[in-house]
């Protein structure tokens, strides 16, 4: 079982830059697992971001291609979303999914906000 954390939100200026992490609270290693973010806005619907699968595959949203960019650490059993030219967005919660085996695990989310 995976007890998901994501770090790295904040307050940054359209054209800025923020790095997220998601990681198991215990220290559990993500290689096995296909490993998403997702996002939400207030009164928007759960949106998928990114996504790594466990073989090294990756997928992006059509607004994350280009800008965003998922990856993993093994080492550090964290994986990442580097977020760069963040646009006027607004406030959205960033989550991260964990998946295996028919099995998924949901993050409590971090929040960013892009403005000026």
């Amino acid at each position: 079982q995976l007890h998901l954390v994501e770090s790295g939100g904040g307050l940054v200026q359209p054209g800025g830059s923020l790095r997220l992490s998601c990681a198991d609270s215990k220290a559990t290693s993500l290689s096995f697992y296909t490993v998403k973010w997702y996002r939400q806005s207030p009164g928007e619907q759960r949106e998928l971001v990114a996504g790594s699968g466990s073989g090294g595959s990756t997928d992006y949203a059509h607004f994350a291609r280009d800008r965003f960019t998922i990856s993993r650490d093994p080492a550090k059993k964290t994986v990442y979303l580097q977020m760069d030219n963040l646009k006027t967005e607004g406030k959205a919660n960033y989550y991260c999914k964990g998946i295996l085996g028919g099995f998924t695990y949901w993050g409590q989310g971090t929040q960013v906000t892009v403005s000026p």
